[in-house]
């Protein structure tokens, strides 16, 4: 299994308390398996996905431009697919 990569603001925003229940193998699932992908004008990448184990809440995860850092996590609450 690949390691993954984080910015410095992923790693200072995860210690958030409504952030810790994040999951490393739910970013993977969002990551490998998206229902949605969109590029932003500065070239970050989006990827949503649902999660089974949270009532298939959407969750989305911003990638840099070069596809593996992770920038941001969160359960996105106006994705609609």
């Amino acid at each position: 299994m690949r390691v993954m990569k984080f910015t410095a603001y992923f790693e200072a925003v995860r210690q958030r308390p409504d952030r810790v229940i994040i999951r490393d193998k739910w970013i993977r699932q969002v990551i490998s398996n998206p229902v949605r992908e969109q590029i932003q004008a500065d070239g970050r990448i989006r990827r949503w996905a649902p999660i089974s184990e949270m009532d298939n809440r959407f969750r989305r995860v911003v990638l840099l431009p070069d596809g593996e850092t992770i920038h941001s996590v969160f359960f996105d609450r106006q994705f609609k697919p």
